[in-house]
């Protein structure tokens, strides 16, 4: 990379543009050359004996170094540069790096795993994240470039007439900002450790430095020119392992095609499944287990003392006996492992045995893929509420993923950084191509992965599984086990439990690839994670530095001062991310959905009438956001487990009309645009200025006929 300059020139020609451009096409050409290579060197190297722990080291420090040095190249104390990147990113690569910008761990490694489990239910999110972007395109990127702000309460306070509702969109970007980095870096703990070997809690702060060295010197120029080399690493990485299932399974190296003849098969394989007198015996064994949890449940304190004794008991006779001390050492483990009292026991005993229902059905728990929904809708009165409430809820989901993306402040940051309205515009059109390319592709993907897993590893004795089981486990139990619970000693589908987050980094693995392609895949997902994680760090830190500092505290605060306190800032919030992170507070996906549902209460509706509706004013938008806000946050705090647990709430969980709180959103927006447009027509509306700016933005030829 040392071959591109990123200075800025201030306003360039066009001429310098095309130039400018040009040095771009020729170095990112040199540099997918040279990443293709240096997978096909690592390869030969395995070949030759190279230890699979190194190759996981390689890909980890090479990838990492190249960000390092793109940042360190871009680093930067200019304020336009900082923000906004000096407003000079082609459309062409502004849409690579948005795409890289979205390609979060939730997209790159949750999505395809959340179709392998749900199946169709999981096109909600491809649906709902791919639609959002028509919404950026249609109602918000041109627009928003054309009032000319650096953030997004940067806009909130400018059109607003100010600081209250700037000050609401700093709590707003901060608020779904942070729950989503805590995601990303999850995601990028997990990978890191599975490529180095080392402790997830170690992992996340290694995987940590990677997201600083990116933004931390260069800010918003910095992370442009990293998340578009991220992007060819990702890109290159998804597709790889499922064109080879692809070409392995049919013999055509376009999965895209051949996913719905898989299907089909993988329809006809659970069928099967269903019936298999050994799918049934698993099914009947954990259903006994459940059984088994539920009796003690019945009685917790005479249940805890009876385990507490043959746990004892057990000690005590291998020590009579002399037992060899590894022996002694598991039953003593096992007794200090009971619950200490009996709320322990109550608590521990009901999670048991719900997993242990959980597994006693058909194919694992999972739906059949092809069903839409779940229960009947020609069944009885349960089943068509069961179907009503599922196709209620996809719908819902769908709904929230839009409006999310189209209000998501990391995100729409990147089109302030095109040179003009037509190149944000463009951008748009390109982040969809380029988010396509792998949208298109994880439908294929579950489906490929979910072929192999039914036909090749159901069956195969416990003696005999291929390694990525066992070294998965390794790396976190709860994401992959393996028991055999019927003692035949054979492996069923029931005896698995998989979390969707290892699926796509598993791929290449479980498709039989050289471990050097899944060391591509894990840095693709690294990339992924990096990529989004610094487009959110760089978002929470100018929004306390841009707009809470200099906006509302000091607004003589000279450049170079503004600039650092973002960088300190983001250090801040990198190292709390982490943190919360590394205490593994919920599965990606939830997290991701959450940061959704906050960012489009909190902005969608403000930004949307802002742009569109010249009456909307300061007291609706405010008071639009803390109510739209307000209720999507409370209704996840009363429903969401994890999110009752850490707010203490006690009382039954009661959904309105059904809907999962991962949805919360769907009751938040249309409460936003209500408070907005009814307080706005009670109160005075904003000043003929700015009632002109947004017919001028809106309608600029109109405009200049009338001057």
């Amino acid at each position: 990379m040392a071959g591109l300059s990123f200075e800025s020139s201030g306003k360039s020609s066009g001429a310098d543009n095309r130039a400018f451009k040009s040095q771009l096409n020729k170095v990112y050409g040199w540099y997918t050359g040279g990443f293709v290579t240096f997978v096909i060197v690592l390869a030969i190297l395995e070949q030759m004996g190279l230890p699979r722990q190194w190759i996981g080291f390689i890909f980890l420090i090479a990838t990492v170094a190249l960000y390092a040095g793109i940042g360190i190249m871009s680093r930067t104390t200019d304020a336009a540069e900082y923000y906004v990147a000096g407003r000079r990113v082609p459309a062409v690569y502004n849409g690579m790096a948005t795409g890289a910008d979205w390609m979060s761990a939730a997209s790159f490694i949750g999505m395809a795993g959340t179709l392998y489990l749900t199946g169709y239910g999981g096109l909600a999110f491809i649906m709902g994240w791919t639609g959002g972007y028509c919404l950026v395109a249609l109602f918000l990127a041109p627009y928003l470039r054309k009032f000319g702000q650096f953030t997004i309460p940067d806009f909130l306070g400018a059109r607003y007439e100010g600081n209250l509702p700037r000050f609401l969109g700093i709590l707003a970007a901060i608020l779904c900002s942070f729950t989503y980095v805590v995601a990303q870096i999850y995601g990028v703990g997990l990978i890191t450790t599975r490529l180095s070997g080392l402790a997830f809690e170690i992992g996340i702060f290694v995987g940590l430095g990677g997201i600083l060295v990116c933004s931390f010197l260069g800010g918003m120029r910095a992370v442009t020119w990293t998340q578009v080399a991220q992007y060819i690493i990702l890109i290159i990485a998804y597709m790889i392992p499922v064109v080879w299932l692809s070409v392995k399974q049919t013999g055509v190296p376009i999965p895209q095609a051949i996913y719905g003849y898989q299907l089909q098969k993988v329809t006809e394989r659970e069928k099967q499944l269903r019936e298999d007198p050994k799918e049934k015996e698993v099914i009947a064994a954990f259903k006994a287990k459940a059984d088994e949890f539920d009796a003690k449940l019945k009685d917790v304190p005479a249940a805890l003392a009876a385990d507490r004794a043959a746990a004892q008991k057990a000690v005590d006779d291998l020590k009579a006996a002399n037992a060899p001390a590894t022996q002694v050492q598991a039953a003593e483990k096992a007794l200090a492992a009971l619950p200490k009292d009996e709320a322990e026991a109550k608590k521990a005993w009901a999670a048991a045995k719900a997993a242990n229902e959980g597994r006693a059905k058909p194919l694992a728990g999972m739906p059949s893929h092809a069903a839409q929904f779940a229960g009947d809708p020609n069944g009885d009165a349960k089943a068509q509420k069961t179907y009503d409430e599922s196709r209620r809820n996809f719908l819902a989901l769908v709904f929230c993923l839009m409006v999310g993306t189209a209000a998501l402040p990391h995100i729409l940051m990147r089109y302030y950084t095109t040179p003009s309205v037509k190149e944000a515009r463009e951008s748009v059109t390109w982040s969809l191509f380029f988010i396509f390319l792998l949208y298109f592709t994880a439908p294929a993907l579950a489906v490929l992965v979910k072929f192999e897993v039914f036909t090749v590893l159901v069956g195969t004795p416990f003696d005999k599984l291929p390694a990525w089981i066992a070294n998965w486990a390794r790396v976190d139990p709860a994401l992959l086990s393996v028991v055999d619970i019927n003692k035949d000693g054979i492996f069923q589908l029931g005896e698995m439990r998989i979390g969707g987050d290892i699926i796509v980094l598993a791929t290449a693995e479980i498709g039989g690839l050289p471990y050097v392609i899944s060391g591509m895949v894990a840095a693709g997902g690294l990339a992924a994670a990096l990529s989004t994680a610094d487009g959110l760090l760089l978002t929470i830190a100018n929004a306390l530095s841009h707009d809470l500092y200099y906006k509302m505290i000091d607004p003589n605060a000279p450049t170079a001062r503004r600039v650092t306190l973002s960088k300190a800032l983001l250090l801040v919030v990198a190292l709390a991310a982490a943190y919360v992170a590394s205490q593994k507070p919920a599965d990606i996906l939830f997290l991701v959905s959450a940061a959704f549902s906050f960012a489009a209460a909190a902005f969608f509706p403000a930004l949307v009438l802002g742009i569109f509706w010249k009456r909307a004013n300061k007291w609706g938008a405010s008071l639009g956001m803390i109510a739209g806000l307000g209720v999507t946050f409370y209704y996840m705090v009363t429903t969401q487990p994890w999110l009752r647990g850490i707010f203490g709430v006690t009382s039954p969980i009661e959904l309105w009309w059904g809907i999962q709180p991962i949805s919360a959103g769907m009751f938040g927006v249309p409460l936003g645009f209500a408070v907005i447009i009814i307080v706005s027509l009670l109160t005075p509306p904003p000043k003929k200025e700015t009632q002109e700016l947004v017919e001028h933005v809106r309608y600029p030829d109109l405009k200049f006929a009338k001057a």
